[in-house]
């Protein structure tokens, strides 16, 4: 019941190979070029998928991809679990710990960049002739929450290994943008949800059916920390807990898994629950414990299922035939101006000077990972199309390029990151 045909498996296996390797050796390339590593890996679904691979020689890419019945869903799968892995490893990265000052700033930037950046979205949706843009589902509501959260979306994996890189990890200036992006994200996923919620109803929106859906995403956030507080700690360290005793891995994965299936099934997207998940284990657990998680969950995340996933979201890009690099053009300054400002004139409310507001409204612009997360979901789900699809897509891209770039330059002059952060050693490492 369960078995492939051994000239299919060596095929997946095949092509498998050639697509990690690939984006492995561009993702490697990538930082050798101070780029991001997600910028080398999708550039491998590009190469080996219908921009260029199937446009130059399209029997070759289909006898790749569409080599057999279900190759399709093989990869599918991949897909979605390296979707989850990164989800999984963003939680792991949520901030917890403040002092009363940057409890105030972060407070500050969450309403900041989130608020203003969803509404100028909102409404600027209907001045972006987005109607040529929907997917199946023929939703333009769901649409325009769509690009609502694609403005004011914020990444938390790619911002956080742009920091690591650059040895700057521990700074108060990191803890900050990390903290304000892992709690804005989690609100934006809840309009996502909903947006999600009215592509499955072929667009018809109710009173009933927003309230629901509302109740039962804040129902499952809530549920979810309250149980991280009170039972997953003792349970976790439960002296019969043989699970745990057999695999801290396997036990965590275990979790992961779990609550991303409940969250599926109370119709809530399987990769909040991921997220949660890892935010639930930060909460929870002693924080060396939490390194160590970390520490495994990236060495089995980012060495297969998260470039993978990369990978294929390049394969589902076709910038020959599905992309307008006009619009891009256009949609990407309009979305950089109004996250860029919204977080500038929230930092200088708050009485921070002006290169520590340019710092922390270049930082919370890089949609990264999140924003395309954000286009996988809104695409599978038939809010948005090809076309569109793509745009998301070259935006979180562009957007994690240039916070690169902006911190390497704030760095070499020895510039200050905010205050605090005076005097800085950057804490690379030594292969670094």
């Amino acid at each position: 019941m369960f078995s492939i045909q051994s000239v299919d498996v060596a095929h997946f296996l095949f092509t498998m190979g050639c697509l990690l390797a690939l984006a492995h050796l561009l993702g490697f390339l990538a930082e050798r070029l101070m780029i991001p590593r997600v910028i080398g890996e999708i550039s491998a679904g590009l190469v080996l998928g219908p921009t260029l691979l199937g446009y130059f020689f399209p029997d070759t890419f289909q006898w790749m991809f569409l080599g057999f019945d279900g190759e399709g869903k093989l990869f599918g799968i991949l897909y979605q679990i390296g979707l989850l892995m990164l989800m999984f490893s963003s939680g792991l990265k949520f901030q917890t710990k403040f002092n009363k000052e940057d409890f105030k700033i972060t407070s500050a930037l969450v309403v900041g960049a989130t608020i203003p950046a969803f509404i100028v979205g909102w409404f600027a949706a209907d001045l972006l002739n987005v109607t040529s843009y929907m997917g199946s589902a023929n939703s333009p509501l769901a649409i325009k929450i769509v690009i609502a959260v694609s403005i004011a979306v914020t990444s938390i994996p790619v911002i956080s290994k742009i920091f690591n890189d650059l040895g700057i990890m521990r700074t108060r200036f990191a803890k900050i943008v990390l903290a304000c992006a892992g709690i804005h994200d989690i609100i934006l996923w809840v309009a996502l949800g909903y947006a999600t919620a009215i592509a499955s109803q072929e667009g018809i929106v109710t009173f009933s059916l927003g309230l629901k859906t509302t109740l039962i995403n804040l129902s499952f956030i809530i549920g979810v920390l309250l149980t991280a507080h009170f039972l997953f700690n003792r349970f976790t360290f439960f002296k019969n807990n043989f699970l745990f005793k057999a695999s801290h891995l396997g036990y965590f994965l275990f979790t992961m898994f779990m609550l991303a299936s409940l969250a599926g099934y109370l119709h809530v997207e399987t990769i909040f629950g991921a997220l949660l998940a890892g935010i639930m284990i930060k909460l929870s657990i002693p924080t060396d414990e939490v390194d160590k998680v970390e520490y495994i969950v990236s060495k089995v995340g980012f060495s297969w299922f998260i470039p993978l996933y990369f990978a294929i979201v390049g394969l589902q890009l076709d910038l020959i035939k599905h992309f307008n690099p006009f619009y891009f053009l256009g949609f990407l300054l309009f979305a950089c101006f109004v996250q860029t400002l919204s977080v500038y004139l929230t930092s200088r409310m708050i009485k921070q000077d002006p290169l520590t507001s340019l710092n922390l409204a270049i930082a919370i612009n890089d949609r990264g990972g999140p924003g395309i997360v954000l286009a996988s979901i809104a695409y599978s789900t038939g809010i948005i199309n090809q076309e569109f699809f793509a745009v998301l897509v070259m935006l979180a891209l562009m957007t994690s390029f240039l916070p690169g770039v902006w911190f390497r330059i704030v760095l070499k002059k020895k510039w200050r990151l905010m205050p605090g952060d005076e005097n800085l050693v950057p804490d690379r490492n030594e292969d670094d």
